[in-house]
Formats: structure tokens, C-alpha cells, sequence
């Protein structure tokens, strides 16, 4: 913005004043090297002039005038980035899409034909509410399945439920994706974390998910005993390698028939990318 005022007061200056730099014996006509040098001058003014009106125009027409230019430029720029990710994603899915399935929980029918990846963190409310978009495309679709990679990323609220949903797989897909559910739609930490050390926090949640797993069914004594073994430390490395392989950086994010969607995706844009 200041070199922008700057190139203007020096516009004006060069445009009414120039000349006097241009040094000639004012009693002789002016020569030919000195009326170019004094139209150069005056077209130099002119160029700063523009230069500096533009700049200080150019914010405020799309700021204020016409804001919704700077907004088709930026989704311009995320579908230019979604499509070079989806191209990426695509080739990779295709060739380790077995290994990305095995040790996942999976809700829906676990042989469906159409694949959705949701990476999610159980302590993410956009991921409850993506989680919801996707039990009503589940329900209007039986040839669906959603692939629940857990990628915990916030620590000890997310750390224990990840686990628990993975090792409920070794049990039971079905009572895996029950206790799935019941974890993303109602909070499982405890109501006041003020004040509680890491420990203490880990306990009261691991106690609640347990109680969860009750609920469905599970075994919980195998459930806790499964949240450490290898198969479920497997998984959620897989899911850091994914992350950093498709550039995920938060949660959720969905790989739809190999394209990638990062965030809350609606249902009907779900149902879109399906087809």
C-alpha cells in the first residue's frame, strides 16, 4: 500500500514537473533527443500513475465491490489441488486397497462393490457430523461400505477410542461398527477435563469406552487386552503413512470412489462422487 501511494506522488510529480530535469537553452528550439526525453518522462508519470491506481484499486474492487471473484479464485485453486490429490489417491488405492481394508472397522456391507474412506478422529465434531452424512448415504445405498481409518489426532481424547474401534474389529465388524456409533454421537471423556493429569483422563475414558462396549456386546476384557496388540498398532501406523502419502493434515477427510474430499462433505455431494 505504500509503495502504491509512493508511485503516485511520483506520477504526478514527473507528469507536471519533469521537464525542468531535461536541461536545454530555452532561447533555441528545443532538439529532437530532448522532446523524446521529455515524452518519455511524461509516459513514464503515466505508466506510475496506472501502476499506483491499480494498486489501491484492485483490493478494494475485490474486497468490497466484488468479493465473489476472490472466492472463485480460491476454489478454483482447491479444485485445481483436489483433482492433482485425487489423481495421487486414485493409483494408490487401486493397487493397496486390500491392505487399507483388512484390519479397518468397516460400517455398511463389508463386500459392498463402492468403497468410502473416511479418515476421522472420534473427539472431531465435523467428524460426527460428517459421520452422520454418511449413515444416510449408507441407508439409501446397500452396494456402499464406509472404511474407518482412525487417524488420532488429538492426543488422549482420541487415542483410546481409535484403539478400542479397531481392536472391537478383531471380535466383531458388526458390534465394531455399533460401538463406532456410540462413540461418535456421545462424548465419552468426562464432563470437566479441568485440572485432570493424563493419566487420571486416560482412565476415566478408557472406563467409559468399556462401558460402550458393554452396551454392544463386545468383550471387554479382550477389547482392552486387543487396544495393545499388534494388529491395532499395525493399523494406526498404516493410517499415519496414508496421511502423510495423500497429505492429510486434519480430520475428516474422505476418499470417495478414489477421489479425495477434504472436510465435512454433505450427503448429496457424497451421492455425487459415488456415481
Amino acid at each position: 500500500m505504500t509503495w502504491a501511494i509512493l508511485a503516485l506522488i511520483i506520477a504526478v510529480a514527473l507528469y507536471l514537473f519533469g521537464g525542468m530535469l531535461i536541461k536545454h537553452d530555452m532561447k533555441k528550439p528545443a532538439t529532437i533527443g530532448v522532446m523524446i526525453a521529455k515524452k518519455s518522462i511524461k509516459l513514464l508519470s503515466i505508466v506510475l500513475l496506472i501502476i499506483g491506481v491499480a494498486r489501491l484499486w484492485t483490493p478494494y474492487y475485490l474486497t468490497d465491490v466484488n468479493p465473489g471473484i476472490v472466492m472463485e479464485m480460491v476454489k478454483g485453486a482447491q479444485n485445481a489441488e483436489q483433482g492433482k490429490s485425487s489423481k495421487e489417491v486414485k493409483k494408490y488405492v487401486k493397487k493397496h486397497m486390500a491392505e487399507m481394508v483388512a484390519n479397518a472397522p468397516i460400517l455398511g456391507d463389508v463386500n459392498a462393490k463402492k468403497t468410502i474412506f473416511l479418515f476421522t478422529d472420534y473427539s472431531c465434531p465435523y467428524c460426527a457430523r460428517v459421520h452422520k452424512e454418511l449413515l444416510t448415504v449408507l441407508g439409501n445405498n446397500k452396494d456402499v461400505r464406509v472404511v474407518i481409518k482412525n487417524f488420532s489426532i488429538h492426543g488422549v481424547l482420541s487415542d483410546g477410542a481409535a484403539r478400542a474401534v479397531i481392536a472391537a474389529k478383531i471380535q466383531d465388524n458388526t458390534k465394531a461398527a455399533e460401538l463406532d456409533k456410540l462413540l461418535i454421537e456421545k462424548p465419552y471423556w468426562p464432563d470437566d477435563l479441568k485440572g485432570q493429569s493424563q493419566e487420571a483422563l486416560e482412565k476415566a475414558i478408557l472406563k467409559n469406552i468399556l462401558t460402550a462396549a458393554k452396551k454392544v456386546g463386545l468383550d471387554a476384557d479382550k477389547l482392552e487386552a486387543d487396544m495393545k496388540s499388534e494388529t491395532v498398532n499395525n493399523e494406526l501406523a498404516q493410517v499415519g503413512e496414508l496421511a502423510q502419502q495423500f497429505g492429510i493434515q486434519g480430520t475428516p477427510f474422505l476418499i470417495i470412489q478414489d477421489q479425495a474430499f477434504p472436510g465435512a462433505v454433505p450427503a448429496a455431494q457424497i451421492q455425487q462422487a459415488l456415481k
